[in-house]
């Protein structure tokens, strides 16, 4: 089913990763959207035709030179808009309502108290705690545009015009620790914008196979198993879409942790028997990444490797069929992937991507990319649509560049086997206090340039501190250091330098993201 048959909700992105995670919220509601730029002509988006337009937040001021502006012709073109934090401030101004720098900024936390509920906050208490982050404020409403709410910092919280089917929160919705944020949103979507909630996973699966049907023709194509979910859906996605012509390979890039090469041959190749190659280049791999420290070179290096690998296999499948050639590779690349790339007018690059900034300039293939569009959630839903194991669904995310971006340092064989060591254990331990899916991902890094001084037996050692960074996450945009028992934390410890010789002391990353990402490199 194509995407056109679904309505169109449209985030314009004023330069707030945030745009993503409204993107994602929307589609919790059974809503198709999409991310589009604020630099996009509104002739443009209105040819799109959208049945509602979300404005998203974003890091300016509603009076700065230059800053993004609501179009008040979008505004005038009898579609239905809401605008969030930013949004809402330039909606109001555009508008004629009164935007001031008030002197109180709210960030984080704060209770909004309701005045009236309308449509926009019908059956919500009347006060709630939402998430703020904002130095102005709507100190007046434009003419029409009936106040809801206010907190301390902002005179008119909330407004909404249901006969033009406009309102604006200046609170995020989309964040979790905003309280009924999404019935707001649903709010807007079902009782003020008439949206269908017809977007689901079945849509999804649907969708896909015809796109993919429609690049790849009666071409070939091969995919890179890396075991995770990412890959593997994507794998799946297109053997539904065009069978046999494509073959999978699984680069050992040497970079994996323990269990996991024969994870990939045992789990996928059983459930969903497609043809897999699989390409030992760890030897390749070590020797490009022989002294290289900055994690920036690290993945360029592992991405360009991962491609010539590919082309080299590609070849081997040309000449070993005696057939056509193999045009397309098939990639697992999510839209956080892309959002931290830069991938999008108005947001930073954050770090690049093997998927994505890592690729080389001569990449000999054209890419397909079936879950470039979805979050984790999408696809770990899409991939129990496809019937492929929970073991694999719900495998924590992995690097592409794996093991390598783990190692504060330069990778060498010893290093990597320290860490596989230590990181098997903390795995292990995690799954028999039956925690794997509270937990979204687990990272253990090795400073390997650090060494610590310690205790062991009756001499003192010099050996490596590693890294916890357990974090809970819906959607790996932000993310919140996970709160395991300390019980659990000290056997994993305990073991750890009872076990792996080389480290000596293990600590725990406390930090969220923002501002610190998940992956220590």
């Amino acid at each position: 089913m194509d995407a056109t048959a679904h309505d169109l909700v449209l985030v314009v992105d004023y330069g707030a990763q945030y745009a993503q995670l409204i993107a994602r919220r929307v589609r919790e509601a059974r809503v198709y959207s999409e991310i589009v730029p604020h630099t996009m002509p509104v002739e443009q988006m209105l040819a799109r035709r959208p049945a509602a337009i979300v404005l998203s937040g974003g890091p300016s001021s509603v009076y700065e030179e230059g800053a993004p502006l609501a179009d008040p012709g979008l505004l005038a073109a009898d579609v239905p808009v809401f605008g969030i934090c930013y949004g809402f401030q330039s909606m109001a101004r555009a508008l004629g309502g009164q935007v001031q720098r008030t002197g109180l900024s709210e960030f984080g936390r704060t209770r909004v108290q309701v005045d009236r509920h309308g449509t926009l906050l019908a059956g919500l208490p009347a006060g709630f705690d939402v998430w703020m982050s904002h130095g102005d404020a709507v100190v007046r409403a434009p003419d029409g545009l009936r106040p809801l709410a206010s907190t301390p910092g902002a005179a008119v919280a909330a407004f909404e015009d249901p006969l033009r089917r406009l309102a604006g929160v200046q609170w995020h919705p989309e964040v979790m620790h905003t309280e009924h944020g999404q019935r707001v949103l649903e709010h807007f979507l079902y009782d003020v914008a008439g949206c269908r909630p017809t977007w689901t996973t079945s849509t999804i699966v649907a969708d896909q196979v015809e796109r993919i049907r429609a690049q790849v023709g009666d071409r070939r194509a091969i995919c890179g198993l890396s075991g995770g979910v990412d890959s593997a859906v994507a794998a799946a996605l297109v053997q539904r879409a065009v069978g046999d012509q494509l073959t999978c390979v699984f680069v050992d890039h040497g970079l994996l942790r323990a269990g996991e090469a024969e994870q990939v041959e045992r789990d996928f190749v059983a459930a969903t028997g497609v043809e897999l190659v699989v390409a030992d280049a760890r030897a390749r791999f070590l020797e490009a990444l022989r002294e290289v420290s900055d994690p920036e070179g690290k993945r360029t290096i592992i991405g360009r490797e991962f491609i010539r690998v590919f082309e080299q296999a590609a070849a081997d499948l040309v000449a070993g069929a005696g057939g056509p050639g193999v045009d397309f590779l098939v990639q697992g690349t999510l839209y956080p992937d892309v959002v931290e790339s830069g991938g999008g007018t108005g947001t930073a690059t954050i770090k690049s991507h093997h998927n994505v900034g890592g690729l080389p300039a001569d990449l000999e293939f054209a890419l397909v990319e079936p879950l470039r569009s979805l979050f984790k959630d999408e696809v770990r839903a899409v991939g129990e649509e496809l019937e492929l194991p929970p073991q694999i669904v719900w495998r924590h995310p992995f690097p592409g560049p794996g093991l390598a971006i783990r190692i504060v340092g330069a990778v060498t064989e010893q290093r990597l086997a320290t860490l596989r060591a230590a990181d098997a254990i903390a795995r292990e331990e995690l799954t028999r206090a039956g925690l794997d899916r509270e937990v979204w991902q687990f990272p253990v890094v090795l400073l390997a340039d650090v060494r610590s001084v310690g205790v062991q037996g009756d001499g003192r050692t010099y050996g490596h501190p590693v890294v916890l960074r357990p974090v809970v996450s819906e959607d790996a945009m932000t993310a919140d250091w996970a709160r395991l028992p300390p019980d659990l934390l000290e056997r994993i410890s305990t073991r750890i330098t009872n076990e792996v010789r080389e480290v000596n002391r293990v600590v725990l990353d406390l930090t969220s993201k923002p501002p610190g990402t998940i992956e220590w490199e």
